[in-house]
């Protein structure tokens, strides 16, 4: 072993006693690389690029210069890849957040039959906030441990931190991730209330007092009767940051020209979080449907424009009971996006709305508005991003299916990994619908080591692709035990890459830090990195992720590329939940035909797993009287 492949030291931990990221070997990631593509592009195509990987990485060459360089990035920061790979996967990334990049959390659906039901859920909700925003500020969240494969570790709280203080500022070329703690400005202690396309300031504390529900809920109803009283001559400014973000970052610059817009800015800027008291959508609220209206508002003609979508955390309460959060990606991963919101639905249920019994504050000055100053220009750009969101609206193809013939517990029952076996049933839908097998994204958290986020399982295995094939060619005359031979290596394979990504030694990340690298060294980009091959890696048709919860609701968002799925699962006892998503432009892709084929798949899968354990059992009898029949013939 190289001095360029020595394993980390233990020692550096930080106050959490959290190790630092380790950079994977060079030759490891290499090596890694070729495997996780090699059957997924043509022999030809395949020679080029292993020689130039092989030329990368051979002693003394350019590979292994760069990670030199990155080892020392490593001992002077926390996370050596963080800042490269929060800027390639959010804050570089020009398409619009809604969709594309903001995924959303559908709450159960409610049943409101008045405006007050409305407000005093609301109510309810932002008093859920406060307190946990409480448990955040004075770091009393218990701390988590790893679930799942190595199961037990603690966790990096980091995220944690980013949910209330945090905004994402849209630039020409890039964004950047604002934190809102400085030793200048006060903590925000108030949140923006959306109304009818109009913006609210509701302070939340007022004369050092944190207000009780009933406040609350008196605040809400002045915010809702403001609204009503200037609902026609209101600018929707919210669906400027639903459009692209260089669009977006033109228009803010045209904004902060006024100072009444600079201040309407800033207060929302700066605000804890957003909550949108959204208008019917009217339509019937199936789980699609709630799943779409988190993701978009329905459009201009519905709630499109009562978001500010720049904000991480967004509460949608629907007059029509269609509930949930939407929130800016670049901050924290979905696991903490769960934790919060299921703190929050547990805090609603356990504790009755409070609006009777607490006192109040005696005199509550009114929510004030935001009011905006819209030139020719600026209205001339509402209505392009107006037009945008339309479009992307109308483009999104969407299903949320619970699959009901099974769930986690019949897996583990066959001693599988429920994750990897719902992942190769995912290769095996999308090879059923397009005969081929693609790259494929599955978010692994690495909240192991300091300020870890994610890096990718390769579902896309090659033994995934054997396994799929067995079940798909009719002319291999395979025998389900050998088929189910297959199922089990392709779970091994995918088990034995998870355990790679979360604990570090992932390809996807380590690239990304060598690219990101020698463009620090202003050099030209290396080969490896405009090989065909590598473009093609990076194309996730299938951008997968388990986002598993505790209490009724589920996660979705939109595919990443133009031809592909976005599918996120949640995995319960007796039923899997999959939000299936993808564009409607694309000649290739089907969010119905998709799920129709997964439901086929898992229940083929299922089917091969009981013949299997029955003639498992059958011949484990038939020994057991074999063997009885010896021990009476000894007798």
């Amino acid at each position: 072993m190289s001095v360029l492949d020595k394993k980390p030291s233990r020692e550096q931990k930080d106050d959490s006693g959290l190790p630092k990221l380790p950079v994977p070997p060079l030759q490891q990631t290499l090596d890694m690389y070729l495997k996780c593509m090699r059957h997924l592009i043509s022999e030809e195509q395949f020679r080029m690029t292993k020689a130039i990987t092989d030329n990368f990485g051979a002693p003394g060459g350019l590979g292994e210069r760069l990670q030199r360089k990155l080892l020392q990035r490593r001992e002077i920061k926390a996370n050596w890849v963080y800042d490269y790979w929060v800027e390639d996967m959010y804050l570089n990334n020009r398409l619009a957040l809604p969709v594309n990049s903001s995924p959303a959390m559908v709450f159960p659906k409610q049943n409101f039959t008045t405006q007050s039901d409305v407000l005093r859920f609301t109510a309810h909700l932002i008093s859920g906030v406060l307190e946990y925003k409480c448990l955040i500020d004075g770091h009393a969240l218990p701390v988590d441990f790893a679930r799942g494969q190595l199961a037990g570790t603690p966790l990096c709280m980091e995220q944690y931190y980013k949910l209330f203080s945090s905004y994402r500022l849209p630039g020409p070329k890039t964004d950047t991730l604002v934190a809102q703690k400085s030793f200048v400005m006060p903590e925000p202690e108030h949140i923006i209330v959306a109304c009818k396309n109009q913006f609210f300031v509701l302070d939340v504390v007022i004369n050092f007092r944190r207000l009780n529900e009933k406040d609350l809920f008196t605040q809400l109803l002045k915010i809702m009767r403001m609204a009503e009283s200037e609902e026609e001559n209101s600018p929707p400014i919210g669906l400027l940051t639903s459009d692209g973000r260089t669009e977006w970052a033109e228009a803010r610059s045209a904004l902060i020209q006024d100072s009444t817009n600079r201040d309407s800015l800033d207060m929302i800027e700066r605000c804890l979080c957003l909550v949108c008291l959204d208008e019917p959508c009217g339509m019937d609220l199936s789980d699609t449907n709630r799943a779409m209206m988190m993701l978009h508002g329905g459009g201009k003609d519905k709630n499109g424009g009562n978001r500010w979508y720049d904000k991480p955390m967004q509460f949608i309460v629907g007059a029509d009971g269609c509930c949930g959060v939407v929130c800016e990606h670049s901050p924290f991963e979905g696991i903490v996006l769960v934790q919060c919101t299921e703190y929050l639905l547990k805090y609603m249920k356990g504790s009755p709305a409070k609006l009777v019994r607490a006192a109040s504050v005696s005199e509550l000055p009114s929510p004030r508005r935001l009011h905006w100053k819209c030139s020719p220009e600026i209205q001339k750009m509402l209505t392009s991003s107006a037009d945008n969101l339309q479009r992307l609206v109308k483009n999104l193809d969407m299903n949320v299916h619970k699959f009901n013939r099974y769930g986690k517990e019949f897996i583990k029952k066959h001693k599988m990994s429920p994750d990897a076996y719902i992942q190769v049933a995912l290769q095996f839908a999308f090879y059923r619908c397009h005969g081929r097998a693609v790259p494929t994204y599955e978010s692994a958290s690495i909240r192991r080591f300091q300020e870890g986020r994610v890096d990718n399982i390769r579902s896309s295995t090659a033994e995934a692709l054997e396994f799929v094939k067995a079940m798909t060619d009719k002319k291999n005359n395979l025998t389900d035990t050998e088929k189910m031979e297959k199922l089990c290596e392709a779970i091994k394979a995918q088990t034995n890459y998870t355990i790679l990504a979360i604990t570090g030694m992932a390809i996807d990340n380590h690239l990304l830090g060598l690219r990101e690298i020698s463009k620090d060294l202003n050099l030209e980009k290396p080969e490896i990195f405009t090989d065909e091959t590598y473009v093609i890696s990076n194309q996730f048709i299938l951008s997968t992720s388990q986002v598993p919860t505790t209490v009724e609701m589920f996660c979705c968002y939109g595919p990443v590329v133009p031809n592909g799925y976005g599918t996120c699962y949640n995995p319960q006892s007796d039923h899997i939940i999959f939000c299936v998503s993808s564009f409607r432009d694309s000649p290739e892709t089907s969010s119905d035909m998709f799920v129709k084929a997964l439901v086929e798949c898992l229940g083929e899968m299922q089917d091969l797993c009981n013949t299997q354990a029955k003639h498992s059992n059958t011949r484990e009898r038939t020994e057991e009287v074999n063997e009885a029949a010896k021990d009476r013939g000894k007798t």
